[in-house]
């Protein structure tokens, strides 16, 4: 796919939505999440749990290279 406009008008974009029956507005902002058991103070995490995995040895580069 390849990008061939970019809409920055605010009124001609919910004109767009609103005729192809979209919302208009952005969705309702959830309440946050407690972090999970494992991420707290005092969670202890030993090497026969699943969750514990070792940090790689390599930087892992998550750059985009199209």
């Amino acid at each position: 796919m390849r990008i061939i406009a970019f809409i920055t008008d605010a009124g001609a974009v919910r004109e767009i939505l609103s005729h192809l029956g979209e919302p208009t507005s952005p969705p309702r902002l959830m309440r946050a999440r407690a972090p999970p058991l494992w991420e707290m103070q005092g969670a202890t995490m030993g090497e026969d749990e699943a969750q514990a995995q070792p940090v790689p040895e390599y930087e892992f580069d998550q750059r985009i290279a199209w």
